[in-house]
């Protein structure tokens, strides 16, 4: 990356709000592919892991992830929790809305407005249960819906049914209601992004394959997307992207049905790295690459020398 443009992009970043609170960022040049900053969090006394996670804007499996010794329930007062909100950007189109299914996590691609800086707003998502995946592919918003009326579909009656559960035909909008309070609906037949009246279960595979997000990230992206916007829905458990001339990686756990051992992602993630340096293989920190791969922290390192 040029120094001018370096320069220019880390000094948006500084100046835009704490990622705690809007996690919202200056869309880095294209040849640079990293966003945001780890942060740290004391938790208090009363405090859960998933209390400091929504707070940041993080989803459940992130959180747990990137803390595997803190007890979710009660991490203790005074406790450090480590944020991880820094992010590779998923290699895809910088337009519209990327999700990326394996990280549970949503990037919205904002132009240029008034002549500030593009951006880019990242939320965490919950996703299909292995039994409902979501599905895969290019799509579009073809409809928003304000206080929305959820007709559950055969499959899902069944399905409670047999757990002695009868669903009703209709349920009406409101805070009960499983989509919450905003919805949009994706052009892949049945398939929403929508809020949810049990906010603790974003950041992991829950749903029925739509795409859940906390009550107060549905609504700011509600009011934001247009009937029309672009929606890329991606898996890629394993991201790779340069930084100030550095390049990381970035290791989510892939979905439980595509779970392949060490051995088997290390010539896969060797040709993401050889794609993301003009086809030639930098000179790598062989150690930190295979800690990654093993860790699987979903938080970025540094893997070249």
């Amino acid at each position: 990356m040029k120094a001018p443009l370096n320069a220019l992009y880390l000094l948006l970043l500084a100046a835009l709000p704490s990622a705690s609170l809007a996690q919202t960022y200056p869309l880095p040049p294209i040849d640079n592919q990293l966003i945001g900053q780890i942060q740290t969090a004391t938790a208090k006394h009363e405090d859960t892991l998933l209390d400091i996670a929504r707070h940041y804007g993080i989803g459940q499996k992130e959180i747990l992830l990137a803390n595997k010794k803190a007890d979710r329930w009660l991490p203790g007062d005074g406790t450090k929790v480590t944020i991880p909100s820094r992010f590779i950007l998923p290699k895809a189109p910088r337009k519209g809305i990327v999700l990326n299914v394996p990280e549970m996590r949503l990037y919205q691609f904002k132009k240029s407005k008034n002549g500030g800086p593009a951006t880019v707003t990242t939320h965490p998502v919950s996703i299909g249960r292995m039994d409902w995946t979501t599905p895969l592919g290019k799509t579009r918003i073809i409809q928003k819906k304000e206080n929305p009326v959820w007709r559950p579909p055969e499959s899902i009656k069944k399905e409670h049914a047999e757990k002695g559960e009868i669903l009703p035909d209709v349920v009406p909008a409101g805070p009960d209601n499983p989509l919450g309070l905003f919805a949009l609906r994706l052009g892949i037949p049945g398939y929403l992004i929508h809020s949810t009246n049990k906010p603790f279960g974003v950041g992991m595979r829950v749903s029925h394959g739509c795409v859940r997000m906390y009550p107060e990230d549905i609504e700011k992206l509600f009011q934001q997307v247009k009937v029309g916007t672009p929606v890329l829905i991606t898996n890629q458990p394993i991201k790779v992207g340069w930084f100030a001339g550095k390049l990381y990686i970035e290791v989510h756990p892939a979905l439980d049905e595509e779970a392949i051992p060490y051995e088997e992602q290390l010539p896969v993630v060797l040709n993401l790295i050889e794609e993301a340096n003009n086809a030639q293989l930098p000179t790598l920190d062989g150690f930190t690459l295979k800690k990654a791969l093993i860790e699987q922290s979903g938080i970025p390192v540094q893997i070249t020398k």
